[in-house]
C-alpha cells in the first residue's frame, strides 16, 4: 500500500484521554466565579441538573447534530440563574480543566513525531461539544510538537461524524483527494466506517487497556471493506514504515 499524503485523528480514546472525569470536580471549580445563585444552589445539586441537560442533548447527536458546549452552558446555567464573573470562554475552560486534566494515549507522541518525521500531513476532526480553541488548547498542552494544520471540533460546524459533510470539510480544507488520507479513530461506525464511506482508508485504534468514556454504546454493524485495525500506535508506524513511497 503507499503511503497517504496525510492523516486525520479523531480526539477521544485516540489522540488524549481524560483520566479521573468527574464533572463535579468540574463544577466546584466554577463556584468561586458565581455572583449570582438565587436558588443557593450547592456544587453538587447543579452537577445533578447540568448532566440532565445534557443527557437531553444526547437525542441531537443521534442525528449527527453537534451542540456547541457554550449553548448547552448557557441553557443550564441561566435556567438555574446562575451568573458568573467571566465569560463563557473562561467558564468552559475552568469547568473542562477541573473535569479532567487530561492525557495522551500511549505512543502518540512518538507517532506524531514519526509521521512529522517523514513529511505526512496531519490533522484533527472530533465529534466533540467543546470549542475549537479549548479542545486546540488541550491538544497543543499536551502534545505539543505536533505539526495538526487544522482541528475541527463538530461543535463549530453542526454536522459530527458518521456524517460525511465533516469529512468532506476536512478534505477540503487540506486541498487532497479521500485517496490520500487516512483517518484513525476508536470508533467502528463514527470513524471506520464514517471516514470509508467518505472515501478515506480507515484505521481502527482498538485500544482496549485505558477505559474509554467515548466507546461505542451499540453493537458494530458488519463491515465489507478493508481497514487497518491496531491495538498500539507503534504498530502503525511499523505498518506505515512497510508502505510503499509511491
Amino acid at each position: 500500500m503507499k503511503k497517504p499524503e496525510m492523516i486525520l485523528f479523531d480526539y477521544g480514546h485516540t489522540l488524549l484521554c481524560e483520566p479521573d472525569f468527574s464533572t463535579l470536580n468540574g463544577t466546584k471549580a466554577l463556584m468561586p466565579h458565581i455572583i449570582s445563585n438565587p436558588d443557593g444552589l450547592t456544587a453538587e445539586q447543579i452537577d445533578v441538573f447540568v448532566k440532565g441537560i445534557y443527557k437531553e442533548l444526547y437525542r441531537a447527536r443521534q442525528i449527527q447534530i453537534e451542540v456547541h458546549e457554550h449553548n448547552a452552558e448557557r441553557f443550564a446555567y441561566e435556567y438555574l440563574g446562575i451568573e458568573f464573573d467571566i465569560p463563557y470562554q473562561e467558564v468552559e475552560e475552568i469547568y473542562w480543566k477541573a473535569t479532567t486534566p487530561g492525557d495522551i494515549m500511549p505512543h502518540i507522541d512518538e507517532l506524531i513525531d514519526y509521521i512529522n518525521s517523514i513529511g505526512i500531513r496531519s490533522g484533527v476532526v472530533s465529534n466533540i461539544g467543546w470549542s475549537e480553541k479549548a479542545l486546540t488548547d488541550r491538544i497543543n498542552r499536551l502534545i505539543p510538537r505536533n505539526r495538526f494544520e487544522f482541528i475541527i471540533a463538530t461543535s463549530e460546524y453542526v454536522f459530527r461524524k458518521p456524517d460525511r459533510m465533516i469529512f468532506d470539510l476536512a478534505l477540503r480544507k487540506a486541498r487532497l483527494t479521500a485517496d490520500k488520507v487516512w483517518y484513525c479513530g476508536d470508533s467502528m461506525k463514527n470513524d471506520v466506517i464514517g471516514s470509508h464511506n467518505a472515501g478515506l482508508f480507515p484505521v481502527h485504534y482498538d485500544e482496549k487497556e485505558i477505559e474509554n468514556l467515548w466507546a461505542d454504546k451499540e453493537k458494530s454493524p458488519e463491515t465489507d471493506f478493508d481497514y487497518l485495525r491496531i491495538t498500539d500506535w507503534r504498530q502503525l508506524m511499523e505498518y506505515l514504515h512497510s508502505c510503499d513511497d509511491q
